[in-house]
């Protein structure tokens, strides 16, 4: 007697006494191996980690930096209607503090840039050479034949 592998029993992967379990595959997968650059099992391609740099560069450091300027004007307007009384320096604090935190951010955008551009040429690099070792070497696989 033989049960569907979906089907099931008591305990997984066995089916009960004297009982065959198979299993069926629903297709053998894409034809032939992965092309460098193209889809793969991450999470993106890539042209994929290339736009996220760009959108880095062009979007997301740019409108960091006017925020923060917008912020640097509000809060030296702020400090300077509060001169004289504690609430100044208090805003003072808070726009060093909120300065370095900017700082901060503004490197880890960098970084993270840079870190998509490397790794997006790293993968192609890197199967373009693994992909290399499968090619025999001589013209000729010792396989073939078989």
């Amino acid at each position: 007697m033989s049960e569907r592998f979906d089907q099931g029993s008591d305990q997984p992967g066995v089916g009960g006494p004297g009982q065959q379990v198979d299993m069926r595959l629903n297709g053998a997968g894409p034809a032939g191996p992965p092309v460098p650059g193209g889809p793969g099992n991450f999470g993106s391609t890539p042209a994929e980690k290339t736009a996220a740099a760009n959108t880095i560069e062009t979007e997301l450091q740019p409108d960091t930096k006017t925020a923060t300027e917008h912020a640097d004007e509000a809060m030296t307007s702020a400090v300077a209607g509060f001169d004289g009384w504690e609430t100044a320096k208090g805003l003072k604090k808070v726009a060093d503090t909120w300065d370095q935190q900017v700082k901060t951010l503004m490197g880890r955008l960098a970084s993270e840039k840079s870190a998509l551009r490397g790794t997006a040429g790293l993968f192609v690099r890197n199967d373009i050479g693994v992909g290399g070792q499968f090619h025999p070497i001589g013209g000729q696989s010792k396989l073939n034949g078989l």
